[in-house]
C-alpha cells in the first residue's frame, strides 16, 4: 500500500505538467485533453499494476527448482527417513515444499492419507497462487469500458455544444469528437499493458502447479519405495544374505 500510495503521488504530480517536447509531455497533454473520465482509467492502471507487480514478485518467490529440490528430498528420505524429509521441505520456501510436508505429517497414517493430504494441500497452494487475479482481470475489463463510456458522455457534451452554438462547425465537432475518443484509446491501452501481466501470471502459475502435480507424483512413488524397504534415489542396496556369502 505504501508503493502504491508513493506511485500515485508521483503520477498525480507529474500530470499537471504543460509544454515542452517529449513522449511524457504529448501524454500528459493528451490525458488533460481527454477530461475528467481518464482519471478512473488511470486509477485502474495504477491499482491492477501495483495487483501484476505483487502477484510477479510472489510467484517469482514461489518458483523453486523442483527437480533439485525433489532429489534432495528423496536423498533425505534415504538417509534420515521421513523425519529427516520433513526438516528439508520445512527449509524450503514455495508451494511444492508446503505440500510435500503436509503429506509427510501424513506418512504414518498410509499411502492414501498422505495422497489425500497432497490433493488437499495442493489445491490450496493454488489458490493462493491464484489470489489477486480476478482483481487483475476486472481492471483489464473495467478499463475500456469507462473509455467507452467517457467516449459517450464526451459525444454528448459535443452535440450539447453544437446544440448551444447553432451552427455544426468542423472545428467544434472535431474537437469534441477528439476528446471524446481519447478516454477509449487510454482505456485500451491500459488494458493491453495488464493483460501482459495477467498472461504472465496464469503462465507462470500453470507451470507452478504442473510441476507440482509431477513432483507430489514422484513423493507418493518414493514412500512406497521406503515402506517396501527399498532406495528412494535409485541406488541398489546389496541384500544381506548376499553380503554374507561374499564374505
Amino acid at each position: 500500500m505504501v508503493i502504491l500510495n508513493k506511485l500515485t503521488v508521483e503520477l498525480l504530480m507529474m500530470l499537471p505538467q504543460q509544454g515542452g517536447g517529449g513522449a511524457i509531455n504529448a501524454l500528459v497533454e493528451r490525458f488533460n485533453e481527454g477530461g475528467a473520465w481518464m482519471w478512473p482509467v488511470l486509477i485502474c492502471l495504477i491499482i491492477g499494476l501495483a495487483i501484476a507487480f505483487e502477484r510477479i514478485i510472489s510467484l517469482n518467490r514461489a518458483d523453486i527448482n523442483t527437480r533439485d529440490f525433489l532429489q534432495r528430498v528423496k536423498q533425505a528420505l534415504d538417509e534420515g527417513g521421513i523425519p529427516a524429509a520433513e526438516e528439508e521441505c520445512a527449509s524450503t520456501r514455495g508451494p511444492v515444499a508446503s505440500v510435500f510436508q503436509a503429506g509427510l505429517l501424513r506418512a504414518d497414517e498410509g499411502i492414501d492419507a498422505v495422497e489425500k493430504a497432497v490433493v488437499s494441500y495442493g489445491s490450496i497452494e493454488m489458490s493462493f497462487l491464484e489470489r489477486g487475479l480476478v482483481w487483475l482481470s476486472l481492471f483489464i475489463s473495467v478499463a475500456p469500458m469507462l473509455g467507452f463510456l467517457g467516449t459517450v458522455i464526451g459525444m454528448i457534451e459535443a452535440f450539447d455544444a453544437i446544440e448551444n452554438a447553432g451552427d455544426i462547425s468542423p472545428r467544434l465537432v472535431a474537437g469534441g469528437i477528439k476528446i471524446a475518443l481519447l478516454t477509449t484509446a487510454f482505456g485500451l491501452i491500459v488494458a493491453v499493458i495488464l493483460q501482459f501481466f495477467y498472461n504472465y501470471a496464469v503462465s507462470k502459475i500453470d507451470r507452478i502447479v504442473a510441476e507440482m502435480e509431477d513432483a507430489s507424483i514422484e513423493l507418493i512413488d518414493s514412500l512406497v519405495l521406503l515402506r517396501q524397504g527399498e532406495s528412494v534415489t535409485g541406488e541398489k542396496s546389496v541384500p544381506e544374505a548376499v553380503a554374507t556369502e561374499e564374505e
